[in-house]
């Protein structure tokens, strides 16, 4: 109902009855009893899943984000359980009436986030709740009103009695959404950063460079701001690619390195693993943080290094992550113009397949092991420096520089 007064696109459908779910069931016999026992069933129809829940009030949540037990209840009662009063509304489509307990159609007028009832008992039920709170202020541009906001940093410790996962999803919908900029400064201010990213939170105060107008953290959210339709991994790659930066001495600035680029790696793939990410979404922010600082240093680099770089299959979150960083912190994009130039410049040779395979080598007389990478990896580069241009080539000197009668002495 939220979505349809803010004439926004609904991602889903919430369907509240006074029927119980036995009678769900039986009225839709193809749905399942998944979730019955707190009064909701998954129907299926029209090629879409349903969720079908029976007006409820929830017992003693035990855990910070489940209920006890529920009883099943009228539709004011149903109202009052949930979170905030725009979350509150029931549209009635017999009568074609607007059906408002507690307020929410007032709240969403004046653009407000507030707890329906007490905050605190809000939050204490489900504290996953508080970060809700941030992702739909931010989400809709919404405030979040004095009562709501203080109960939000009076129990922002409580945080960690939710799952990563959770706690994941809400960030990647702050991050990906349409204020993530705001939605950091949030966290940060509501106090739940500290917990839930410590590393992130430690950026406050600290400058990324003498002279800085503003902190890492404040940086991040300005290069967070500047995304061009990010995809998750380069969302949280942005918010963590200060993260292996050290301060300097004397306040002088954050010290760069190479060593503190594989630091800032390990330390998102810690935090990714925490949130309890996905594989594939762990090793590409990681990647994005540990590789961000090479991307200053691509115009002294050989040229088999670059186009290593440049033919990375997620190099245009590479890319864009280095111009938020850039334009955030006020320095030149020339790098970022140069990169541009030259996937242009090499575009026929980054995807090129190799001269060379590991079956060629066996054919050779070579026995897989681990001379076989050093080997490829020798070739590649001479192909990607332009050395090597055919197979007859590299077979060549994979016979001159490896020789089988060598080998042969050596082991």
């Amino acid at each position: 109902m939220r979505d349809f007064l803010l004439n926004r696109q609904p991602k889903d459908i919430d369907i509240a009855t006074s029927a119980h779910p036995k009678e769900v069931l039986r009225l839709f016999p193809h749905s399942t009893a998944v979730g019955a026992q707190f009064g909701v069933v998954p129907v299926r129809m029209y090629g879409h899943a349903y969720e079908v829940a029976t007006f409820r009030s929830d017992a003693a949540y035990y855990d910070g984000r489940h209920p006890s037990s529920v009883t099943f209840s009228g539709p004011r009662q149903d109202a009052r359980r949930r979170d905030f009063t725009i979350n509150g509304l029931f549209y009635d489509p017999e009568s074609e009436r607007l059906i408002d307990y507690v307020k929410g159609r007032s709240d969403l007028k004046n653009r407000r986030i507030r707890a329906i009832g007490d905050p605190g008992e809000r939050f204490n039920e489900d504290k996953l709740r508080m970060l809700r709170a941030i992702r739909f202020a931010c989400n809709l541009n919404f405030s979040i009103t004095a009562e709501t906001w203080d109960a939000i940093q009076k129990l922002a410790p409580g945080i960690l009695q939710v799952s990563g996962e959770r706690i994941r999803d809400e960030l990647t919908t702050i991050l990906i959404g349409p204020a993530p900029g705001s939605g950091l400064k949030m966290l940060h201010e509501s106090g739940l950063l500290p917990h839930i990213l410590p590393e992130v939170e430690a950026m406050h105060g600290r400058l990324p460079f003498p002279g800085s107008s503003s902190d890492m953290l404040e940086g991040t959210g300005i290069a967070l701001s500047l995304l061009r339709h990010a995809s998750v991994e380069l969302a949280f790659g942005t918010l963590l690619h200060y993260i292996g930066a050290q301060a300097g001495p004397s306040g002088e600035g954050a010290v760069f390195s190479d060593e503190n680029a594989g630091l800032g790696g390990k330390t998102a793939e810690k935090i990714c693993r925490r949130l309890r990410m996905p594989g594939s979404w762990i090793e590409r922010v990681s990647d994005l943080v540990r590789t961000q600082p090479l991307l200053y240093e691509v115009r002294e680099m050989r040229g088999s290094t670059l186009k290593r770089l440049l033919r990375k299959p997620n190099f245009s979150d590479h890319l864009e992550l280095h111009r938020v960083h850039a334009r955030s912190s006020g320095k030149a994009l020339d790098c970022y113009d140069f990169c541009r130039r030259k996937i242009r410049e090499y575009a026929d040779q980054l995807h090129a397949p190799p001269l060379i395979t590991g079956e060629d080598l066996i054919s050779l007389g070579h026995k897989p092991g681990p001379l076989f990478k050093k080997i490829l990896r020798t070739v590649e580069d001479l192909q990607l420096d332009g050395v090597l241009r055919t197979k007859k080539d590299a077979i060549r000197h994979v016979r001159r520089l490896f020789p089988l009668s060598k080998l042969k002495i050596e082991n």
